[in-house]
């Protein structure tokens, strides 16, 4: 014998909205809980960024007394200030230079290599960063310097007949960085054309195209985007670099860091470093923006 469980009437009709208040605690439980897990690292953020921007604001447009003043901006309209301006993007813009004619090839062998050659290839491009790049930019000074290894190979084999000076001016520094920039600009073009589909050039290939012509409007112009992405990073890490063009540099190119630097180590004028460093952080962001809207980094269209 069976029995017949009868629900109570009017059940079905109040389910709705239970389920309705169900519904709506649970995504209450799971935004606060998304609250408490996001909340310590914002507070994180904001205290190791933001609080020393503001203060780095506060302290370039403020003197001493509190008063609002211009003169730390002002200072940067100086010929001194004016020459460090331009030859930091001299240097920043045959960095990128010299990283694209030397990265794009390079990307391009990785991405056509095996698997595993590629792997093994591409750890000696990651090598340079399980090093220090105080230790690389020192082993740079003993190869270039005037009795450093190529000047005494080149005067060996009779190439020269004098050292050349090859450190402490602007060919050592822009050595020195693209050593330290090339990888920047391998991975993003390496990894953008390992994934480029062999297919499409087989495809052009049975079009009629030749090796060069489907290399050239289907497998260049689908690379466009890794490659815009490698410029823009390379370019504007190199606004900001201090180290290598401090040391190569041998204080003869003065990049717009390194005054940051003197402004406070030999003046202890904070405010004007100040100024010089708020200067430095809206030109890289206003060129950072700039590149990505010329190159559509913000499209993914171009970017799928």
């Amino acid at each position: 014998m069976t029995s017949t469980v009868r629900m109570p009437v009017g059940t079905d009709g109040a389910s709705g909205p239970a389920m309705e208040t169900l519904l709506a605690r649970a995504e209450r439980k799971e935004r606060w809980s998304l609250l408490s897990l996001t909340l310590p690292g914002f507070l994180l953020v904001f205290a190791v960024l933001a609080v020393p921007l503001a203060w780095l604001f506060w302290m370039s447009a403020f003197d001493n007394s509190g008063a609002l003043t211009l003169a730390n901006y002002e200072r940067l309209l100086r010929p001194v200030y004016m020459s460090s301006f331009s030859i930091t993007f001299q240097v920043a813009f045959c960095v990128t230079a010299v990283c694209v004619l030397l990265g794009y090839p390079l990307a391009y062998l990785l991405s056509q290599l095996p698997e595993r050659a590629s792997q093994i290839c591409m750890a000696f491009v990651l090598l340079p960063f399980w090093t220090s790049i105080l230790v690389r930019t020192y082993a740079w000074l003993v190869l270039l310097q005037r009795q450093g290894i190529i000047n005494t190979w080149l005067l060996d084999i009779g190439v020269i007949h004098e050292p050349l000076a090859l450190v402490h001016n602007f060919f050592g520094t822009v050595v020195g960085m693209v050593h330290v920039m090339l990888p920047f600009l391998v991975l993003p073009l390496y990894d953008k054309m390992k994934n480029i589909d062999p297919l499409l050039l087989s495809a052009a290939a049975n079009c009629g195209a030749t090796p060069s012509q489907a290399w050239r409007q289907v497998f260049l112009p689908l690379s466009l985007p890794g490659l815009a992405s490698g410029i823009t990073l390379v370019f504007v890490l190199c606004l900001g670099f201090y180290l290598t063009p401090a040391l190569l540099g041998g204080g003869r190119v003065a990049m717009w860091s390194m005054k940051i630097s003197d402004t406070i180590a030999l003046y202890g004028n904070w405010g004007a470093a100040s100024a010089l460093g708020v200067a430095l952080l809206v030109v890289t962001v206003l060129i950072l923006l700039t590149l990505r809207r010329l190159f559509g980094l913000n499209d993914p269209r171009r970017n799928g």
